[in-house]
C-alpha cells in the first residue's frame, strides 16, 4: 500500500558519510520516500545559508536589467539551453498557456567540457553581474557533488553498486536555473495561468535551492495537492523523469506546479533556483533488469538521455 505524506519527508545526507549501517538506513529513507512520494527534503547539502543569499541577490540584481540587455543572452536557436530565457517561452506538456517566468540556464565550466572532451553548449555571462560566473559556477559544483551522493543513496536501495550513478552523473549535461517568476497585473493574466504549471522534471534527480515565497504544490498518490514547506537549511530534492524510467517506475517522478498567489500579492515576485541533474548524453535509459518483473512489466520504451532530453524539450519551448 502507498504511504501518504502530509508533508516532505526529511533525510540527512552527512549520513551518507557513515558507516554501512548509516547508509543503509539513508538509503532506505530515501528509496521509500521516492517509492511512494517523489519528494523529499535535504538537510547537510553542503551549500551554506551565506551562499545561497548571495546568488539570490546577484541573480535578481540581473532580472533587474534592462530587458533588451538580457535579450542579448538568449540563445532561442538551441533552444535556450544556455543563457536567458524570456517571458512566456516555456509551457508544461499538455498545456497551451505559457508560464509566467522568465529564467537562466547555467551548465559545466568549460575547464570541465574541455577536460571530457564533452559536446555540451558553453555558458554566457552577463557583462553588468560579474561575480555571477564565479558564484554560480561554484555552487553547480557543490550540488553536482551532493546530488551524486543521493544517487549512491539510490544505488544503495536498488542493490545496485553503491558506485554505479558516478561515471554516469558527474561532468553529466546537468543545469542550475535562476528562475524570476515575475509580477503579474491580476486583470490581464490569464485565468488558467500558473507560475509554473503541473510538471515533471526531465532529468534525474532536481535540487531545488530555497524560494523567496510559498506556491510550491506537489500531486500526492491519492490524488490532492498538498502545499511543500520545508525546514530551514533543507533542500527540496525529487526524482526527474529520466530516473523514473531507468527504474521502470519504482521510483516516482511526481507532477508539481507552482501556483499564482491571491490576487492582492500578484505584484510581487518569486525566485527559486533549481539544479537539474542530467546524465552524460550518451547513458542508456533502459529500464533496470531488477526494477522489472510480472507485477511491474517493463512500462518504458529504450532511449538514451540525450534522445529523451531533445524530446522533451521540443514538448516544453512554447511554438
Amino acid at each position: 500500500m502507498v504511504k501518504l505524506y502530509d508533508n516532505i519527508p526529511l533525510v540527512d545526507l552527512s549520513m551518507m558519510d557513515g558507516d554501512d549501517a548509516s547508509k543503509k538506513q539513508f538509503a532506505k529513507m530515501l528509496g521509500e520516500a521516492y517509492e511512494n512520494f517523489g519528494f523529499v527534503a535535504v538537510v547537510n547539502h553542503g551549500l551554506s545559508d551565506e551562499m545561497q543569499d548571495k546568488l539570490y541577490t546577484l541573480w535578481k540584481d540581473f532580472y533587474a536589467s534592462d530587458m533588451q540587455e538580457k535579450l542579448k543572452l538568449a540563445l532561442p536557436d538551441n533552444q535556450y539551453q544556455r543563457g536567458y530565457t524570456p517571458p512566456q517561452s516555456e509551457q508544461a506538456v499538455g498545456h497551451d498557456v505559457p508560464d509566467e517566468k522568465e529564467f537562466y540556464h547555467v551548465g559545466q565550466s568549460d575547464e570541465v567540457i574541455d577536460a571530457g572532451g564533452y559536446n555540451y553548449l558553453r555558458n554566457v555571462w552577463p557583462e553588468n553581474v560579474p561575480e555571477l560566473k564565479e558564484l554560480s559556477l561554484e555552487a553547480f559544483k557543490i550540488l553536482e557533488n551532493s546530488a551524486a551522493k543521493m544517487l549512491r543513496g539510490i544505488a544503495i536501495y536498488l542493490d545496485l553498486d553503491e558506485n554505479y550513478f558516478q561515471d554516469k552523473v558527474i561532468g553529466g549535461n546537468s543545469i542550475l536555473r535562476p528562475i524570476h517568476y515575475y509580477p503579474v497585473d491580476p486583470d490581464k493574466v490569464d485565468e488558467d495561468a500558473m507560475r509554473a504549471a503541473e510538471h515533471g522534471d526531465i532529468n534525474f534527480i532536481t535540487l531545488l535551492m530555497g524560494a523567496s515565497a510559498g506556491g510550491l504544490q506537489v500531486l500526492r498518490a491519492d490524488g490532492k495537492w498538498i502545499d511543500i514547506t520545508v525546514v530551514p537549511d533543507a533542500l527540496v530534492c525529487n526524482v526527474g523523469d529520466m530516473l523514473d524510467r531507468l527504474t521502470n517506475h519504482k521510483l516516482k517522478s511526481t507532477l508539481h506546479r507552482v501556483i499564482m498567489p491571491p490576487k492582492e500579492e500578484m505584484h510581487k515576485p518569486r525566485y527559486s533556483m533549481p539544479f537539474f541533474m542530467h546524465a552524460k548524453s550518451d547513458v542508456n535509459l533502459e529500464c533496470l533488469p531488477n526494477c522489472v518483473d510480472a507485477d511491474n512489466p517493463k512500462r518504458y520504451e529504450d532511449t538514451t538521455v540525450g534522445e529523451f532530453l531533445t524530446e522533451r524539450l521540443a514538448q516544453i519551448m512554447k511554438k
